[in-house]
Order: C-alpha cells, then structure tokens, then sequence
C-alpha cells in the first residue's frame, strides 16, 4: 500500500495579491493538490474562510478542526485527512509560546502568534499507527524560530508514545542547513528529511508566485520516521501559463506501508 503526504503554505487570502488573490487559484490549487492521490494534506498560512474552502471542495477529505476554537485573525496550519483512510483517535493545536495551551499566545518576539496542529490516527485494517504534526514558524528572525522549535519538541515528546510513527511536516521558514533542523535532529533523531533520501541538489520552495528561483532555500518540509519506508519525495511545480496555485511549492511525498 501507498499512502502520499503533501505539505503545502496556501498563502494567506491577500487582496494585494491581484491576480494570484485566492479567489482566483483556489481551484488550481485543489485540482493540483487531488492530482496526487493523497491521505493526508498539511496546509499552512490559511485563515478560515479558505480553511473552509477548501474542507468543501477536497473531495471525501475532512478537515480535523473539532478540538479548535477558530481566532478570525490566525492563520492557521492544519492537517485534512481523506476519508475511510484512517481510524482518527485525537487532535490539538499547541502555540509555540511559553503558555502553549492558551490559544493566540505569542513568545520570543514572534511577528504574530504561531502554532503546531497535531493529530493521532491509525490506518484501517492495520496496526499501524502516526502522529503526525503540521507548523509554521516565524518568518522574521531565527533566534525566534530556535524557541518555537523548542516548544515543539517538548510538546511532540509528551504526545508521542514512540510506538507511533512520527511525522513532522510544515514550513520552517529557515534552510535545512539552519541552526533549526540541528535542533531537531539533535532532539528528535529518529526523524530523516524525506527529500534528501531523493534529491541531490536543493532547491527553493518557497517562489512568490514567480515560479523556479535561483536564490532561496527550502523552508518546507516533510520529517519522517526512520522506521517508515519511502518511495519519493517531490516538488509539484504545476502552473498555467506561468500562474501558479499558491506562493509555494508543495512538497509530496509517498509511502510504502
């Protein structure tokens, strides 16, 4: 069996945007994010109208909000899980503050309040069991994202029971390379970047709707449990004539159960 992941930054609903406003790509974005048969979609940056959206045309997806009080002003990364796929067993949001349980909370000189979503699931007829976790942390300075990350990891050591797979997907808003991943790998060293099992060279995912760039880094990622068996890890850089469905491009990723 395979099952495909897909982590993707939707870009917030911006009217500056012209003509890359959500209104406008949201269908590109859904037919592109479909294309790739997934199980699970990790979205980051959407605000709830879009969040809704999209929860309405992913067809037989369904968007794992039930334990979230909606803060009209957020953005919000969230997981949507395809029905029938998986038994659901829990979920949470946890802000990476220093008060994680109180929602909206903001630390470490973070540009606004950022959070963690996180969800627990077994796949049907198997005994095979994820926590899976979505971010996105601050875009500013690192030494704020260095504190988030921590918060993270304290939160993922106290949901996870190591029997469960680990995944870890989002937008980091930091390189690979960066003070961020040593952390994690550091801490929770079971995990392996799913695009360097793949992939040679690096490349830019985040593109501001201007397609390939030359200058940038990979700030999305999907961290994967060493125990899990993978079969590829891929960019989708789908566009129309040079429109592309979201400021980003979305990492894939599939694997062998």
């Amino acid at each position: 069996m395979s099952l495909c992941f897909i982590t993707c930054n939707i870009r917030f609903d911006n009217p500056a945007d012209g003509d890359n406003t959500w209104s406008l790509r949201r269908d590109f974005l859904v037919k592109s994010l479909l294309h790739h048969q997934p199980v699970v979609i990790a979205t980051q940056e959407g605000r709830y109208h879009q969040l809704q959206d999209l929860n309405h045309q992913l067809n037989r997806f369904q968007i794992i909000d039930h334990h979230r009080s909606w803060i009209g002003e957020r953005m919000y990364p969230s997981i949507f899980l395809k029905e029938g796929v998986f038994e659901f067993l829990s979920s949470g949001d946890r802000w990476l503050s220093e008060t994680p349980e109180v929602a909206g909370s903001s630390s470490f000189e973070s540009s606004f309040p950022r959070l963690m979503t996180w969800v627990k699931v077994q796949l049907k007829n198997s005994k095979q069991n994820f926590l899976i976790v979505n971010t996105h942390l601050d875009h500013v300075k690192q030494q704020t994202r260095l504190e988030q990350m921590r918060v993270l990891i304290s939160e993922v050591k106290r949901l996870w029971d190591q029997h469960s797979s680990l995944i870890i997907m989002g937008d980091f808003n930091d390189s690979p390379e960066s003070e961020v991943r040593k952390l994690i790998e550091q801490d929770l060293p079971c995990l392996q970047d799913a695009w360097k099992l793949f992939n040679h060279h690096e490349e830019t995912s985040h593109h501001a709707f201007r397609g390939e760039l030359e200058n940038g880094n990979r700030i999305d990622w999907i961290l994967t449990d060493q125990r899990l068996s993978l079969q590829n890890c891929l960019m989708d850089k789908s566009n129309i004539h040079g429109r592309y469905p979201t400021d980003h491009f979305p990492i894939i990723c599939h694997f062998k159960i």
